[in-house]
């Protein structure tokens, strides 16, 4: 990534006057560079503290935006996954309630189917009861009598 730099406030392209060449102002003045004074260096180490932090400022907003922006991705990537597998839980709850509204339907015919069943056989077995007894009543009594002898001996042990 190429950066750009700006240049600091009251910087120009040369730091001597437009009319003398680097050398006559450096012969003219003193053999040592402007930069090596001490005002100069701190200057100079000012400017560099404060391009750097701009740098740097400039650097960690990269960062927080970026930051935000994979925040939001994942709060878009989260929600999109819970709203897909909630969906799934209420197709799955649903066709589970099918399902078991089916059994129970199903459970109730063959129920209802049973006790018809048990009811007509209760039925059934009431009329050849009836014929039985009408038809040999003395029969029937000695069979009572008989079952009630055995269900005695029984009852005694």
């Amino acid at each position: 990534m190429r950066r750009i730099c700006r240049r600091p406030e009251g910087f120009r392209e040369r730091n001597f006057p437009d009319d003398e060449t680097f050398s006559g102002y450096l012969s003219r003045n003193s053999l040592e560079l402007p930069m090596s004074t001490p005002n100069a260096e701190a200057g100079m180490k000012d400017w560099t503290d404060k391009a750097t932090r701009e740098r740097l400022e400039k650097d960690v907003a990269a960062v927080k935006s970026d930051i935000a922006a994979l925040t939001d991705q994942i709060t878009d990537a989260l929600n999109t996954f819970a709203n897909s597998t909630s969906k799934q839980a209420r197709r799955g709850y649903r066709q589970a309630r099918e399902n078991m509204d089916s059994a129970m339907d199903d459970m109730s015919e063959r129920g209802s189917a049973m006790m018809e069943a048990a009811h007509d056989a209760y039925g059934s077995i009431e009329e050849t009861l009836e014929d039985a007894i009408t038809q040999r009543p003395l029969a029937t009594v000695g069979l009572a009598l008989g079952i009630g002898f055995l269900i005695g001996v029984a009852w005694r042990r």
